[in-house]
């Protein structure tokens, strides 16, 4: 199969699309004909070794956001079926990821795509919908009513947080840049600030919840405008100690897992009309480089997307399986 792939710690010059061993289907796993993947800047900063050197070996296959058909269902599995579409989430960190004609992904990290989107669309979902659905509904058990600030509105996991906390009936504030404000106030924020012009701190105060995806000064201002006891997640930055005790608040720095349940009750919004990704440039797996570099440098609004067109090549490995299936 054509996978892209790592072959060393040098940044994207080093991710080459090559033949790579297809993989066997395992206990407890799927294995899926990969339709669309997208990418996440967890993807663009390990290929540089900011994470540490997490591969075991190299190449690694790259790649976590995933949409394609169930070919094979492993021992140990149930609620999948071959042909089945479905959407969830690879092993980027594990050098088995979505950036390949086939994938192999766990049970636990999988779920039926939402029925009303393409492929695309459901493979821009995974890692962003999922980091927004955590943070508001499982972190803040955010309300109607209460009063949200967003950071990162114009991003792939903001823009999502956006349409998620207004579903909820929340007040919505985001920062997003000058550029972005119509984007941003589309997805139906109420509120949107310039962060390269105002001040978010001296602009608004007295919020139930800051949900950070830019870190930094960003987050160490942003203690400022909750109120006391207030719900504060951020995607990057530890808790500062003394700040949380001071306001009693509920602080949550989030590692984001996509479990079925979540990615089920994602399936709904988007099926329901509550929630739409944005893609802001489709790649061909040819181009993963390419693509890798537009998320690190092209500040895209919403989501980066490879399209893998692996429709020929999950016939013939069908066609394959089922001739040695009929070998006595």
């Amino acid at each position: 199969m054509k996978a892209a792939q790592l072959t060393a710690y040098e940044g994207l010059t080093a991710v080459k699309v090559q033949d790579a061993p297809k993989p066997g289907v395992e206990p407890g796993k799927v294995l899926v004909a990969v339709e669309a993947a997208a990418i996440n800047p967890f993807d663009v900063k390990l290929t540089g070794g900011a994470y540490g050197e997490i591969f075991k070996k190299l190449p690694a296959t790259l790649g976590s956001d995933v949409a394609g058909t169930v070919l094979e269902v492993g021992d140990d599995v149930t609620g999948f079926s071959i042909g089945q579409a479905v959407y969830g989430m690879a092993n980027g960190g594990g050098g088995h990821g979505s950036f390949a004609e086939f994938t192999l992904v766990k049970a636990e990290q999988l779920a039926p795509k939402p029925a009303s989107v393409d492929f695309l669309a459901a493979a821009a979902l995974p890692l962003a919908a999922v980091s927004a659905y955590q943070a508001l509904v499982d972190h803040m058990n955010l309300q109607a009513g209460q009063k949200i600030l967003i950071h990162g509105a114009a991003g792939g996991i903001g823009s999502l947080a956006v349409q998620i906390a207004k579903s909820l009936g929340a007040y919505v504030a985001a920062t997003a840049s000058a550029a972005d404000t119509e984007f941003v106030k589309g997805l139906g924020a109420d509120e949107v600030i310039d962060y390269k012009t105002q001040d978010f701190s001296q602009v608004i105060h007295d919020y139930d919840a800051v949900f950070d995806t830019v870190g930094g000064e960003t987050n160490a201002k942003s203690y400022q405008v909750l109120k006391n006891g207030g719900a504060f997640v951020s995607m990057l930055e530890a808790p500062n100690e003394a700040l949380v005790n001071a306001k009693n608040l509920r602080y949550t720095q989030q590692s984001s897992q996509a479990t079925p349940e979540r990615l089920r009750a994602i399936a709904e919004l988007v099926d329901s009309g509550r929630l739409a990704v944005n893609i802001d440039k489709v790649f061909s797996l040819e181009q993963t480089a390419a693509a890798m570099e537009h998320l690190k440098s092209g500040h895209p609004r919403g989501k980066v997307v490879i399209q893998i067109k692996s429709d020929q090549s999950a016939r013939k490995w069908r066609a394959g399986r089922d001739r040695q299936q009929m070998v006595p």
